[in-house]
């Protein structure tokens, strides 16, 4: 299996720190670095996820660097701040001679930060007969060539108005811990002890591509997603699926 991943990336630094005191001029903790961790986020993570599940992945992303780095409390977990780098400096996409017919899908993991427009999205959803989905853009007309779109609940309440029938028939809606829904159908999760939350869209998106192409049935592929997602989202930062431990094998 070879796959081609189109989007944006990024590089997140997890800072953990100690604090165990107030700064005395300001009402905001003081805190201590402990421990370091980082990792590829966006487009990056969707590449190292399905990767993770056995997968060969091309990506093609921006070189331009756009830095996620969050700083987080060791013990509980907590996020006291989140400081981006870099997402005003992206390039558009050059796609160049890409030999389309190598991959056996195209994932688009577009986070609008300037590497993808619309006529991109278009361009590429009519070169490859099977193409998954991710943005954060309003959808149009440009993902009608879209074999499934993966979008969030949040995402959907505030774009289903403008969401045409053509659209609504590829729609994929995570819904965090309730599953996802895909036409009439709802793909419930087990309750898991949630620790964080970051990447659990893209890892849902890889396990879904992953588990269609092998199977080429999209009931399985969902319940692929959700495993892989309730996976990560019990682990620390921006983790990365454990094939061994799934519930749900393909």
């Amino acid at each position: 299996m070879k796959v081609l991943i189109i989007g944006d990336s990024c590089e997140d630094h997890y800072i953990y720190c100690s604090s165990e005191r107030f700064c005395p001029d300001a009402p905001v903790p003081v805190l201590n670095p402990v421990k370091k961790i980082k990792s590829m986020g966006m487009a990056g993570n969707v590449a190292d996820n399905i990767r993770s599940l056995g997968a060969e992945v091309d990506i093609l992303s921006n070189i331009e660097k756009i830095k996620k780095i969050r700083y987080v409390h060791e013990r509980t977990n907590h996020m006291f701040i989140r400081i981006d780098e870099g997402e005003d400096k992206i390039n558009r996409c050059l796609f160049g001679n890409i030999d389309w017919n190598q991959y056996d899908a195209i994932i688009i993991s577009d986070y609008c930060k300037g590497f993808l427009v619309e006529e991109d999205i278009d361009y590429i959803s009519k070169q490859h007969p099977l193409t998954f989905l991710d943005t954060k853009k309003q959808l149009g007309s440009f993902a009608d060539n879209i074999t499934f779109i993966k979008i969030n609940d949040i995402e959907y309440n505030k774009t289903k108005l403008s969401i045409t029938p053509i659209l609504e028939e590829k729609l994929i809606i995570t819904l965090g811990s309730k599953g996802a829904t895909y036409k009439e159908n709802t793909y419930i999760v087990d309750e898991v002890d949630v620790r964080d939350t970051s990447g659990a869209g893209d890892t849902f998106l890889a396990g879904l591509a992953y588990g269609y192409i092998k199977t080429k049935d999209i009931d399985i592929a969902i319940k692929l997603a959700n495993d892989c997602a309730s996976q990560v989202v019990q682990k620390k930062g921006t983790a990365k699926i454990n094939k061994n431990k799934l519930k749900y094998e393909i």
